[in-house]
This record gives C-alpha cells, structure tokens and sequence, in this order.
C-alpha cells in the first residue's frame, strides 16, 4: 500500500507581536482540523517590512483576523499592503463572536468566514495558489 503524500498549505496568519487570544484561538481552530496540515509563516515579533515580505512571499494564501483590526489597524494595513503587493488572495475571519467585518477588510477579500474548521480549511484550499 502507498501513503498518500497530505500538502502542507503555506499560510501567511495576520498576528501582532503579542500572543493575542483572538490569535491563539485561531490557531487552536486551525490545527484541530481533521485531514489538514499548515505551516504558518508569520513570526511573533516586531520586524521590518522587508521581514514582513519575506514571511509573505512564499505562501499560497493569507489569513487575516478581523477582530485584531480595531486595535492594530496600522500592523494589519501594513501585513494587507503586503500581501496585497504580492497577489495573495486575502482570506478575512470575522472577530470571535461576531458577524461584522469592517467594510474595508470585506473589499479586499476573497473569501470572508467565520469559526468553523471546516469552512476555514475549506476556504483555504479553494484560493490556495501556488
């Protein structure tokens, strides 16, 4: 019998240098997932945008965390620039709890979805690009 190769989706998570609950339980979501297998490719902590662009360019798709919008406007706009400068399509997770999506965000996005596994995955391998 042969194992069947599992693909690792190279995934760009919007984050802050801080380990916010809103980030930790993303992730928590993420790898409780059955069948799926990621890397995340951002990095917690302050770095340039040079930095930043280098943790983006090699993924196939970025994720950003709505709820973190608000009160790190200027690092997700930033991380958003980016991804935006390199054609990643933008997949937007609406804040825990909630509905809304700041309209902006709602744009630029390919794909909005809310908390659950499946609808996340799924989205990821839908705009997944190479």
């Amino acid at each position: 019998m042969f194992e069947s190769e599992s693909r690792i989706y190279k995934i760009f998570i919007s984050h802050t240098n801080k380990n916010e609950d809103e980030y930790l339980t993303f992730i928590q979501k993420l790898s409780s997932a059955q069948d799926f297998e990621y890397k995340d490719y951002g990095v917690l902590t302050k770095i340039s945008e040079d930095e930043l662009q280098e943790q983006i360019e090699p993924v196939g798709v970025v994720i950003i965390l709505s709820g973190l919008y608000n009160e790190y406007g200027s690092l997700i706009k930033t991380q958003l620039e980016t991804a935006k400068n390199l054609d990643k399509p933008i997949i937007v997770i609406r804040p825990y709890g909630m509905e809304n999506v700041p309209s902006e965000l709602e744009k630029i996005a390919v794909d909005v979805v809310g908390w659950n596994a499946p609808c996340i995955t799924d989205s990821i391998e839908e705009n997944y690009i190479e």
